[in-house]
């Protein structure tokens, strides 16, 4: 977690308000299926909130320890690491939504337009694909 990244989850936690943040990080087992989408930190330094999914097909809003996070060991001495290239586009609830249908957090276009249409929140434009550019 880089101090960047703690700075602004400890700003989303500070807030007084329920607000619908855009994930700050995503957190993956890279030997398992959990995978988790955090927008605050608590003053506390240690207890993250956001989409938590532990690969049980039951992905939930909720709580985790910063430390238990960092402690976990799996297969080969890997640790729980952060997605260098997630990119969030849509507030947590979307991802949530989308989650629900998945049945696990997904970045699938197609869901995540579908789940932010559901809830009226406006979907951000797309760059062009790549096929579709001109050359």
């Amino acid at each position: 977690m880089t101090d960047e990244l703690r700075a602004r989850l400890l700003v989303n936690g500070s807030a007084n308000t329920d607000t619908d943040h855009v994930p700050v990080v995503k957190l993956f087992n890279p030997t398992g299926a959990a995978t988790w989408l955090l927008t605050e930190l608590d003053a506390d330094g240690d207890t993250l909130f956001g989409l938590c999914d532990l690969g049980f097909g039951l992905p939930e809003l909720g709580s985790v320890s910063l430390a238990e996070l960092e402690a976990v060991k799996g297969p080969l001495g890997l640790g729980v690491e952060r997605d260098l290239y997630f990119k969030p586009r849509f507030p947590l609830s979307v991802y949530s939504d989308a989650a629900r249908l998945a049945g696990h957090i997904t970045e699938d276009e197609r869901l995540l337009r579908q789940a932010a249409a559901a809830l009226e929140i406006p979907t951000p434009e797309l760059p062009p694909d790549a096929a579709e550019r001109p050359r």
